[in-house]
């Protein structure tokens, strides 16, 4: 693999996707992705992709719903990009052939919460994985591409404020990569919760890389706890799209009640409420799930429209069209991220973001159901006009071999089920403090304790020589050692993500959107602003609508 690109895109799900479809067509671009083969986040998702294509609706009331949706923390220049620039970008999926749901008088819409139209496109309930069965095919045909999969980013080069590349694990191989621009679209951090609607992946590692860089992140205390994932024991937390509510499903008790009667829009209020709903009803029966029924829906609809949600449930003993199904509140979607312009640039020159691990100000604190696979798309199609940096040419002998490991970098640290363990015990300890509920004692406490986990962490001598090494060298690894570094790696950006969110929502003493305190249950006027963490400095403000 060569060592010296145009850009250098990280992760392959919509946003990483999409922008290398949207760059320059005469770059030598590189798409990155750390995993070989479990899907990303894009792929999941069974939800829809909003757009305003129908003649009853308009962009205002697209606006207006997300704006609502963001309780004040939307920046409105972002929404109108994302809102105006949707329709073209469906007209360009259904060109890649992407096999939306139709009825005959055209694209089939359907209902999600706190949307004032049926605006939200679907491909039955595997929307994410249409669209990105649709982008891989494009993008096999871009020229100039690269695609390499297994190959994780570890850390950003940056010298002077400008990134410059990065460094990557190619086999058994530490090396870097120089690029004239470098283009962040690693997903989000729901997986830094023990219950989760998200994979494995989804671990933040793209905001731990930025902020570590020197890059500005943002609201990374707003959260999306989607209400309805499956809750079974030992059985991953799949994700019950909220469409099967739009379209009939309801939720209740044991005892038959429904925790959400009292909310606006009751079934269909947005997420952070119904969750809200859902965890202190919960709480109060002591019991660890809820039921949703989606026998209202009508068994030929469910079929028609929903078929990998039976599929799934059935796999797992369950009879969605005969009986309710056990359902719980999981970490779902980070509104936060690295700060972005309307551009797609961060606060660092060179570096860009694409997708969940950026905030582009469009959701701000509580995303509007389906507003984020369209976000992924319209915000990659800024980068129509990216001009990479110039960068010297590299060395024509190449980097030269890096010292061996010595043996107490070798051997020296926790094994790799010590690690394992770790990363457990810190899920368990995020899903408990920053959870659906929070308050100020617990987020302090945990921040205190999490920030002295990750000194003691990174002092790791695998882990420092990895982040040390000089870019005109590569180090050789053993596959132990690889596999070392890389769960070394994996818990230090955990670490670092984990204390970012317990800082920003402990700064945040204000319950707005998708954070809440119970200690500071109300929102405030005065916290109308972003949230803003720099390396080196405490947490502070910007007002909505400027960077």
């Amino acid at each position: 693999m060569a060592t010296h690109w145009d850009v250098v895109v990280v992760g392959s799900g919509a946003a990483g996707l999409m922008t290398c479809l949207e760059l320059p067509p005469q770059l030598r671009v590189l798409l990155l992705s750390k995993s070989s083969s479990p899907p990303s986040a894009s792929r999941w998702a069974q939800g829809g992709i909003a757009a305003v294509t129908g003649a009853d609706d308009s962009f205002a009331s697209h606006i207006t719903d997300t704006l609502k949706a963001g309780a004040g923390l939307c920046d409105p220049a972002a929404v109108d990009v994302l809102v105006r620039e949707a329709p073209a970008c469906v007209e360009r999926l259904v060109q890649l052939g992407m096999d939306f749901d139709r009825t005959p008088q055209g694209l089939s819409t359907t209902l999600e919460a706190a949307h004032s139209h049926r605006r939200v496109l679907h491909a039955q309930d595997r929307t994410g994985g249409a669209l990105v069965d649709a982008l891989e095919r494009e993008v096999r045909r871009r020229p100039g591409l690269e695609q390499r999969k297994g190959i994780p980013a570890l850390q950003l080069w940056v010298e002077n404020g400008q990134c410059l590349g990065l460094q990557v694990l190619e086999g058994d191989r530490l090396r870097w990569l120089r690029a004239g621009a470098v283009v962040l679209a690693s997903g989000g951090g729901g997986h830094l919760f023990a219950h989760t609607t998200n994979p494995a992946q989804a671990s933040g590692d793209g905001v731990a890389m930025a902020w570590s860089a020197g890059a500005r992140v943002r609201d990374l205390e707003f959260v999306q706890f989607h209400p309805t994932a499956l809750m079974l024991p030992d059985a991953p937390h799949f994700l019950i799209s909220e469409a099967v509510r739009g379209e009939g499903a309801r939720l209740f008790d044991d005892a038959g009640r429904s925790p959400v009667a009292r909310l606006e829009g009751g079934d269909l209020a947005p997420r952070d409420q119904v969750s809200r709903a859902l965890a202190r009803c919960m709480a109060e029966q002591g019991v660890t799930h809820l039921w949703l029924d989606l026998r209202p829906v009508g068994r030929e609809r469910l079929e028609r429209q929903f078929p990998t949600i039976l599929r799934r449930c059935r796999e797992l003993g369950l009879a969605p069209g005969d009986a309710p199904i056990p359902v719980a509140p999981a970490a779902h979607y980070w509104m936060g991220g690295i700060g972005t312009d309307l551009e797609a640039a961060t606060s660092l020159r060179g570096l860009y973001a694409v997708g969940e691990v950026a905030s582009t100000g469009v959701h701000g604190a509580n995303r509007l159901a389906s507003n984020s696979l369209m976000e992924c798309l319209v915000f990659a199609r800024r980068l129509r006009r990216l001009q990479p940096q110039t960068l010297p040419p590299a060395p024509l002998d190449g980097p030269c071999e890096a010292p061996a490991l010595s043996e107490a970098e070798a051997r020296s640290g926790p094994d790799e089920a010590a690690l394992i363990a770790a990363i457990a015990d810190l899920r368990r300890l995020c899903w408990q403090v920053a959870g659906v509920e929070r308050r100020g004692v617990d987020l302090i406490g945990a921040m205190r304790r999490v920030r002295w986990e990750r000194s003691g962490h990174e002092r790791s001598p695998l882990l420092r020589r990895a982040h040390d090494l000089p870019h005109n060298q590569e180090l050789s690894l053993t596959p132990d050692q690889s596999r070392r570094l890389l769960l070394l790696q994996d818990l230090r950006q955990r670490l670092v993500l984990a204390e970012l969110l317990m800082e920003a929502a402990a700064f945040r003493t204000e319950s707005r959107g998708g954070h809440h305190r119970t200690d500071a249950p109300a929102p405030q006027p005065f916290w109308r602003r972003h949230t803003l963490q720099l390396r080196g400095r405490s947490p502070f403000t910007s007002p909505v609508g400027l960077e």
